[in-house]
This record gives C-alpha cells, structure tokens and sequence, in this order.
C-alpha cells in the first residue's frame, strides 16, 4: 500500500507518493489561485506518475496553510508537526529544523524521538520569508540562487525597515547611492 502526502504551502505545494520505504514519485507546482484545486491535481498526477490506482492508496495526508482546502484527505495535519516526523525519519540525529516558508518561517527544536518540543514562528510580517528573499533578489537583480554567494564576504549594510515593501525601496535607495552593487 502507498501513503500520499501533499504540503499546501502559500507559494508552493509539494508532494510525495511513499511506499512505506522510499518516495516512489514526486510533484512540485505553483499552489496558484485555489489550494484545493492544486491539491487535486497533485493527486492526479501523483497517480498517473506512479501508475497507481486509487485503491492502493491507503491515505492521503495534508499539511501547509492550504490544507483545511482540502477535503478529499485523510488526515491534516499541522507543517511543524510534519517537520518533525520527516526530519527524524531521514536523520534520527537532527534536532532543529528551520523552515523558510513563502509567508512564514519555523524554527522547530526536535527531541530524540522526532517529537517537537518547541518552536518559534515569524508569522506578522514577511521579512525572513522566501518571499522576502525573492523580493530582495529580484531588487538586487539576480536569481534568489546566487543570494548566499553574494553575500558571502560583502559588507553588510542596515536595513531598518521591517516590511518588505519598505525595505525593497531602501535597497533600491541604497543602490541608487552606489553602496550596493547590482550582480
């Protein structure tokens, strides 16, 4: 029997098909306008990729901000919690997990056992957030790939705004200025 498991994320939604031992197949796509139209193209998808029927599939699990969309599942379950278990089922010594999400970003303390202890979330304001990353490479003209090179050596500068809309325009201010380089 597979297991299939499908993270609605703000930005993203990825999935897996699982055997029980590995991944048999993956899908990563926009989560677009309709989470639970996504939701349900993945499955789809995940089916055909992995020529499976629907019957063999024992359960569908969600998780991500996108998945009270989705009716056709299982089980929802909460992103920290799913950090936790995949974490420690693909390396039982990690400890700390850091998600940096489209709209958030975790930092999740595990226990031995995989169990989350603690956490912390940046949830009131995108700085710290994939999309605050893109917003600043797309400013810096450059691929969000090549952010942690660039910044590997260079001079820090203050950014003293918190918003992302903000903190874009001091970028470009500081770029204008000549104390930033464009890539």
């Amino acid at each position: 029997m597979y297991s299939i498991g499908i993270d609605i994320g703000s930005v993203a939604s990825k999935a897996v098909v699982f055997d029980g031992e590995k991944v048999t197949a993956k899908v990563i796509l926009p989560t677009g306008w309709s989470p639970k139209e996504t939701g349900e193209k993945i499955v789809a998808y995940l089916l055909e990729e992995g020529k499976l029927d629907k019957n063999q599939v024992k359960t569908i699990t969600g998780t991500g901000y996108g998945r009270v969309a989705l009716s056709f599942v299982d089980k929802k379950v909460t992103e920290i919690t799913c950090h936790g278990v995949g974490a420690h089922f693909l390396d039982p010594e990690v400890r700390t997990v850091i998600d940096i999400g489209g709209q958030d970003s975790k930092v999740i303390k595990l226990d031995d056992g995989g169990n989350v202890i603690d956490f912390l979330m940046n949830d009131k304001c995108a700085v710290g957030t994939g999309r605050f990353l893109q917003v600043m490479a797309n400013a810096l003209e450059m691929d969000i790939s090549d952010l942690s090179q660039v910044a590997h050596g260079a001079t820090p500068q203050n950014i003293n705004s918190m918003c992302t809309v903000f903190a874009e325009s001091e970028v470009v201010s500081l770029m204008a200025g000549g104390l930033l380089k464009k890539v």
